[in-house]
Protein backbone atom coordinates (compact mmCIF):
# COMPACT_ATOMS: atom_id res chain seq x y z
CA UNK A 1 0.00 0.00 0.00
CA UNK A 2 1.07 3.74 -0.77
CA UNK A 3 -0.20 7.04 0.54
CA UNK A 4 0.41 10.12 -1.99
CA UNK A 5 -1.47 13.49 -2.18
CA UNK A 6 -1.29 13.30 -5.56
CA UNK A 7 -3.10 11.51 -7.26
CA UNK A 8 -2.53 7.84 -9.69
CA UNK A 9 1.39 7.27 -8.11
CA UNK A 10 0.13 3.68 -7.13
CA UNK A 11 1.57 0.85 -9.10
CA UNK A 12 2.06 -3.23 -9.53
CA UNK A 13 4.09 -3.13 -6.61
CA UNK A 14 1.80 -0.59 -4.52
CA UNK A 15 -1.39 0.37 -4.48
CA UNK A 16 -2.55 3.91 -3.69
CA UNK A 17 -4.88 4.19 -0.58
CA UNK A 18 -6.68 6.68 1.53
CA UNK A 19 -4.55 7.78 4.40
CA UNK A 20 -7.26 6.51 6.70
CA UNK A 21 -7.18 3.43 4.69
CA UNK A 22 -3.16 3.14 5.36
CA UNK A 23 -3.93 3.77 9.61
CA UNK A 24 -6.06 1.31 9.16
CA UNK A 25 -4.10 -1.65 7.62
CA UNK A 26 -0.44 -0.70 7.73
CA UNK A 27 2.08 -3.06 10.02
CA UNK A 28 5.31 -0.69 8.41
CA UNK A 29 5.11 3.17 7.56
CA UNK A 30 7.99 3.98 5.85
CA UNK A 31 7.97 7.58 5.55
CA UNK A 32 9.41 9.08 2.08
CA UNK A 33 8.76 12.85 1.63
CA UNK A 34 9.91 16.09 1.21
CA UNK A 35 10.55 18.12 4.16
CA UNK A 36 8.03 21.13 3.29
CA UNK A 37 5.40 23.31 5.38
CA UNK A 38 3.17 20.74 4.91
CA UNK A 39 5.38 17.62 6.20
CA UNK A 40 6.88 19.36 9.00
CA UNK A 41 6.59 17.80 12.61
CA UNK A 42 3.90 15.46 10.33
CA UNK A 43 4.49 12.57 12.66
CA UNK A 44 3.42 13.42 15.45
CA UNK A 45 1.13 12.45 18.69
CA UNK A 46 -2.14 12.96 16.89
CA UNK A 47 -0.80 11.18 13.21
CA UNK A 48 0.37 8.19 15.39
CA UNK A 49 -2.71 7.60 17.41
CA UNK A 50 -4.75 7.19 14.37
CA UNK A 51 -3.14 4.34 13.43
CA UNK A 52 -5.81 1.62 14.34
CA UNK A 53 -2.97 -0.87 15.44
CA UNK A 54 1.17 -0.86 16.56
CA UNK A 55 2.96 -0.78 13.74
CA UNK A 56 7.08 -0.31 12.96
CA UNK A 57 8.15 3.01 11.42
CA UNK A 58 10.61 3.51 9.04
CA UNK A 59 11.92 7.46 8.18
CA UNK A 60 14.36 7.61 5.75
CA UNK A 61 13.03 11.35 4.44
CA UNK A 62 14.05 14.29 6.23
CA UNK A 63 14.64 14.29 9.92
CA UNK A 64 12.23 17.58 10.66
CA UNK A 65 9.12 15.30 9.15
CA UNK A 66 9.01 13.79 12.92
CA UNK A 67 8.75 15.07 16.34
CA UNK A 68 11.11 12.68 18.31
CA UNK A 69 9.06 13.47 21.43
CA UNK A 70 6.13 11.60 20.06
CA UNK A 71 7.99 8.93 18.69
CA UNK A 72 9.55 8.23 22.10
CA UNK A 73 6.23 8.37 23.22
CA UNK A 74 4.84 6.00 21.19
CA UNK A 75 7.96 3.63 21.65
CA UNK A 76 7.17 3.49 24.97
CA UNK A 77 3.42 3.18 24.70
CA UNK A 78 4.01 0.14 22.40
CA UNK A 79 2.15 1.87 19.37
CA UNK A 80 5.28 2.36 17.71
CA UNK A 81 6.94 -1.40 17.86
CA UNK A 82 9.99 0.02 16.59
CA UNK A 83 11.99 2.43 14.73
CA UNK A 84 14.72 2.55 11.64
CA UNK A 85 15.67 6.01 11.36
CA UNK A 86 18.08 7.24 8.79
CA UNK A 87 17.83 11.24 9.34
CA UNK A 88 17.23 12.60 13.12
CA UNK A 89 15.24 15.66 13.82
CA UNK A 90 17.97 17.06 15.57
CA UNK A 91 20.72 17.11 12.26
CA UNK A 92 21.97 20.30 11.48
CA UNK A 93 25.19 20.01 9.84
CA UNK A 94 25.41 15.78 9.24
CA UNK A 95 24.07 13.22 11.56
CA UNK A 96 27.88 12.35 12.78
CA UNK A 97 27.56 15.41 14.61
CA UNK A 98 24.92 15.63 16.49
CA UNK A 99 26.68 12.78 18.57
CA UNK A 100 29.90 15.15 19.04
CA UNK A 101 28.24 17.55 21.37
CA UNK A 102 29.20 16.82 24.74
CA UNK A 103 25.60 17.20 25.54
CA UNK A 104 22.83 15.36 23.89
CA UNK A 105 19.23 16.36 23.37
CA UNK A 106 17.05 14.67 26.20
CA UNK A 107 14.88 13.00 23.77
CA UNK A 108 17.63 11.67 21.44
CA UNK A 109 19.18 9.97 24.42
CA UNK A 110 16.14 8.36 24.97
CA UNK A 111 15.71 7.43 21.31
CA UNK A 112 19.17 5.94 21.17
CA UNK A 113 18.61 4.17 24.44
CA UNK A 114 15.34 1.95 22.92
CA UNK A 115 16.91 -1.89 21.68
CA UNK A 116 14.24 -1.33 19.30
CA UNK A 117 15.69 1.60 17.50
CA UNK A 118 18.21 1.28 14.40
CA UNK A 119 19.95 4.80 13.31
CA UNK A 120 21.92 5.01 9.90
CA UNK A 121 24.09 8.16 8.93
CA UNK A 122 21.19 9.31 6.87
CA UNK A 123 22.65 6.65 4.02
CA UNK A 124 19.50 4.57 2.74
CA UNK A 125 19.51 6.23 -0.79
CA UNK A 126 23.50 5.19 -1.00
CA UNK A 127 22.79 2.28 -3.10
CA UNK A 128 25.58 1.28 -5.50
CA UNK A 129 23.32 2.63 -8.44
CA UNK A 130 23.02 5.98 -7.08
CA UNK A 131 27.20 5.85 -6.89
CA UNK A 132 27.58 5.02 -10.09
CA UNK A 133 25.24 7.35 -11.68
CA UNK A 134 26.69 10.13 -8.78
CA UNK A 135 30.46 9.30 -10.38
CA UNK A 136 29.20 9.20 -14.24
CA UNK A 137 27.60 12.83 -13.83
CA UNK A 138 30.83 13.78 -11.94
CA UNK A 139 32.60 13.28 -14.61
CA UNK A 140 30.39 14.45 -17.06
CA UNK A 141 30.98 18.01 -16.05
CA UNK A 142 34.54 17.76 -15.36
CA UNK A 143 34.62 16.36 -19.15
CA UNK A 144 32.74 19.51 -20.15
CA UNK A 145 34.16 22.03 -17.78
CA UNK A 146 37.64 21.27 -20.24
CA UNK A 147 36.15 20.23 -23.70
Amino acid sequence: MCYDILENVGNENAKQVSLETLQHEADILSLHVPWTPLTDNMVDSSFIEKFHKPFWFINTARGKCVVTSDLVKALKSGKIKGAGLDVLEFEKLSFESLFESEELPETLKELVAFDRVILSPHIAGWTFESKEKLARIIANKIVAQFA
